[in-house]
């Protein structure tokens, strides 16, 4: 019944287990056995070499990964409506010392190649005005649309070619490849990716969340950043631990076809009422007042979206059965 957020959603009993297994005397910090075989669990899934860095929380991996990238006196190319500039209280700012967000427009909070390139052009190249360092974008997107690994690489082109590190926010990057099918490869370092915030806690986890850097020289200064900005926890083996137990028999992406499954219920139930294609687990629709009020009425918890409009999410734990009742409530509106 409560569709309000899958940060508020169960924790997976096989990451339950693990961080159970995890409460074993072993090293501090990063140094225990667990953490040692981050590196190597997530070269595997993307298929090359890689540097993985725990943190327990999306914003301070996103920060973290776009402070690798940019300097104080730079930019962040991202879209108006992004997680960066909405919902982190200017943590990317606070991290990179004052780097600017250089926002721009675009259909689903996804931005455009086309759009990129007109924001560069129109910035002259002196001193008096922010130089763009780095783009971030996010997949799947604040409203739940997906990058499909031809448009990130189109992105990932032209980062190449202005010579701007790319950021992918992967807050919810299972329910993308999920969706798409793709390889998570394909949507990521081969298609110019250097950082991505793989997202763990909104799709089963409890408070781990992985920075992966393809780019590996970006990693070592981010280890510094990391304790500096007090995100280096004494007892990492159970945040580790949790994203291995995330990853072992492709755990993740089950999880996020479960939420996908169950999301795309509820969308063939709203129908005409769909602000947005439903490509991942987020639904928005539009929705009044009084039918808001009525399906609060019937238990149903969900997220207020602006004058007639809501937000719901479906979360890895969520069956056809349980969401069942809240298609049949929509259709009956």
């Amino acid at each position: 019944m409560r569709f309000f957020s899958d940060n508020a959603a169960l924790v997976h009993p096989a990451i339950m287990q693990a961080i159970a297994e995890a409460n074993a005397v072993d090293a501090a910090y990063d140094e225990d056995t667990l953490s040692k075989l981050l590196d190597a669990a997530f070269g595997e899934v993307f298929e090359t070499e890689v540097s993985v860095i725990w943190l327990p929380t999306g914003t301070a991996a996103n920060s973290l990964a776009l402070t690798a990238m940019c300097k104080p006196h730079q930019g962040i190319i991202c879209h108006r409506e992004a997680h960066i500039e909405l919902d982190e209280a200017g943590a990317p700012g606070f991290f990179t010392g004052g780097a600017k967000l250089m926002l721009l427009d675009g259909d689903g909070a996804k931005i455009a190649p086309d759009s990129i390139s007109a924001h560069f052009e129109s910035i002259r190249p002196d001193v008096h005005q922010v130089q763009p360092a780095c783009i971030s974008i996010t997949n799947a997107s604040e409203y739940g649309l997906c990058y499909s690994p031809g448009e990130v690489a189109e992105i990932g082109e032209l980062a190449k070619t202005r010579s701007l590190g790319l950021h992918m926010d992967g807050a919810r990057f299972a329910n993308a490849v999920a969706s798409l099918g793709c390889d998570p490869a394909d949507v990521t370092w081969r298609a110019g990716v250097d950082a991505l915030s793989f997202g763990c806690v909104k799709n089963g986890g409890m408070n781990a969340e992985a920075l992966v850097f393809f780019d590996r020289d970006l990693a070592g200064d981010t280890l510094y950043r990391r304790k500096r900005s007090g995100h280096l926890q004494s007892k990492g083996r159970f945040l580790a631990a949790q994203l291995l137990a995330f990853l072992k028999d492709d755990l993740w992406l089950k999880n996020a076809a479960a939420a996908n499954e169950a999301a795309a219920i509820i969308a063939n139930a709203a129908e005409a009422r769909l602000l947005y294609p439903v490509q991942a687990n987020e639904i928005f629709l539009k929705l009044s007042k009084a039918e808001a009020a009525s399906l609060r009425t019937a238990g149903f918890d969900f997220y207020d979206w602006g004058e007639g409009a809501a937000r719901l999410v479906t979360s890895w734990h969520h069956t056809p059965k349980d969401v069942q009742p809240l298609a049949e409530a929509l259709a009956a509106l």
